[in-house]
């Protein structure tokens, strides 16, 4: 399995969903704006979302890829696939009384999720709809994560990676009928996009598996011995997802506290930051798990080591100048993308506030998807639990301190903070317990991402700062002028960094498959 092209499978398809879903989020914006509608369909969108990050894509997948690649790694494949089908028949019953209790109990729910809504009751009573909508989507991609957890582990990456652009275009589809058609109810539409999409994804990874001659049984229920062990190991690493995903529910209670249109500023602020973060981090981490599982079962620690040292690499060189440009050009990127139609210029102004503090946090959010498989893969989660609890404090006592002076950009910064004291104590516990070493490739090159980014900043910032001499940078022109910092930003890192030894065209051909040959100077 080769992580730079297991990288570059799904951090295509990645991006190609993350295009979409800017042009979903345009569509949102126009159609509902930051008022209370937008804001009841996104607290609706949230709760799946916070089960589906704590359940499926984060402790399930942390879990179950290592167990499921271990036995592929030592008992071949049948005795892999039956550890399937036992757990996908108990997740299924589980998932489904999860989301029978939250149908009903779903008025209490939005209470305790969102309390600000109580005292305006037509939008609490639009959440309590709209997230009953939504809610059965949980049951749908947690399924989609057990396959394509399945998938993952025997390299074959596409399949899952390829599924949240049918839920993005379940959503365009929805808010295109929002525009088309007057009497459609937005936020119901997009919810049952949400839905829809659901079931769009789970028929796709289906197909795959059955393809990969995978395709689970039916069985009844039962606590197996794969079962039991899967759930020991689960228990500690949903306390640790939940953690951080308890982070995120705090944000939203704090922020339904403030102006109508906080939750709306902070959800397309974080879209933005989201790119970068899902297109390299969760796509390097989704192909690192798998690797190192079957690289530790192996007792390959020198493999290992390697992979993780190159994973470090490959999202700093990529995350490192994202971050840096979005600080420094957030304006033009929210009115680019979602100053029309309801979203005005002082939407604008408050979501690019929260994507500066966003974007500070974005070299430690995705470091923790590199860094936090190292865990999984020798099966602790543990750990992860307790650093993740480290960042729930941090993150309450830094948000109850600036939120009162800085509003919702307290919330992002706070966010922010946290992510960093997580990624340290990860780094810093994997470097003391002797499994990561930096080679001397990764500590060559480090430092001089960090000049290379530096560099570029400075020179957009300048840029943009001259801006009033420009006639491309306001009105009509903004995309155009976003389009000319981006690219200036793009040639910028790529050259300076080249010319400081930050990467080497030999890492290109290395990503296509190709032989790498060259210097030791171009290698370092």
């Amino acid at each position: 399995m080769n992580l730079s092209r297991a990288f570059l499978t799904v951090s295509g398809l990645t991006a190609a969903s993350r295009v979409l879903g800017f042009v979903r989020d345009v569509l949102f914006a126009a159609a509902l704006g930051t008022g209370w509608v937008a804001d009841a369909f996104l607290v609706a969108f949230k709760l799946p979302n916070f089960f589906r990050r704590l359940l499926a894509e984060g402790a399930f997948n942390a879990v179950f890829i290592p167990l499921f690649a271990g036995r592929l790694e030592r008992d071949g494949e049948a005795v892999a696939r039956r550890l399937a089908d036992e757990v996908l028949a108990v997740l299924a019953l589980v998932l489904a009384v999860l989301v029978a209790a939250f149908e009903v109990a779903m008025p209490w729910v939005i209470t305790v999720l969102a309390p600000g809504f109580v005292d305006e009751p037509r939008k609490f009573d639009l959440a309590v709809d709209l997230t009953r909508i939504t809610f059965p989507y949980i049951l749908l991609i947690s399924l989609v994560a057990l396959f394509g957890g399945m998938l993952n582990s025997t390299g074959r990456f596409a399949a899952y990676a390829a599924a949240p652009i049918l839920l993005n275009l379940s959503l365009i589809g929805a808010a295109i009928l929002v525009h088309v058609l007057e009497d459609v109810h937005a936020g119901r539409a997009v919810s049952w996009g949400v839905t829809c999409g659901g079931i769009l994804q789970l028929v796709l990874v289906l197909h795959a598996v059955r393809r990969a001659g995978m395709m689970p049984r039916l069985l009844l229920p039962r606590l197996t011995a794969g079962v039991r062990e899967l759930l020991r190991r689960f228990v500690p690493a949903a306390l640790g997802a939940g953690v951080v995903q308890i982070n995120l529910l705090i944000d939203l209670w704090v922020a339904s506290f403030l102006s109508t249109g906080a939750i709306s500023w902070l959800y397309y602020a974080d879209r933005v930051n989201q790119l970068p973060l899902g297109v390299v981090g969760i796509a390097v981490g989704s192909a690192l798990l798998p690797l190192l599982s079957r690289q530790i079962e192996a007792r390959d620690e020198a493999g290992a080591n390697e992979s993780q040292s190159r994973a470090i690499e490959l999202v700093m060189v990529l995350t490192l100048p994202a971050a840096a440009a979005l600080m420094v050009i957030a304006h033009p990127v929210i009115s680019a993308l979602f100053e029309r139609g309801a979203f005005n210029a002082a939407d604008s102004e408050a979501s690019a506030a929260a994507l500066r503090a966003f974007a500070a946090g974005l070299p430690a959010y995705v470091l923790l998807k590199v860094l936090a498989p190292a865990f999984f893969a020798r099966k602790d989660p543990g750990t992860v639990l307790k650093i993740a609890a480290v960042g729930l404090l941090s993150n309450v006592a830094v948000m109850l301190t600036l939120v009162w002076s800085l509003g919702h950009v307290g919330i992002a910064l706070a966010t922010a903070t946290a992510a960093w004291i997580n990624a340290i104590i990860l780094l810093v516990l994997l470097i003391r317990r002797g499994h990561f070493k930096a080679d001397r490739r990764l500590k060559w090159r480090l430092p001089r991402m960090v000049a290379a980014t530096s560099v570029m900043a400075a020179i957009l910032a300048a840029v943009h700062q001259s801006r009033d001499h420009w006639w491309l940078a306001g009105g009509d022109h903004i995309a155009l002028y976003l389009v000319v910092l981006v690219a200036l930003g793009l040639i910028v890192y790529a050259t300076i960094a080249r010319q400081f030894g930050a990467w080497a065209i030999t890492d290109l051909r290395s990503m296509m498959g190709r032989e790498a040959a060259g210097t030791d100077d171009d290698k370092r």
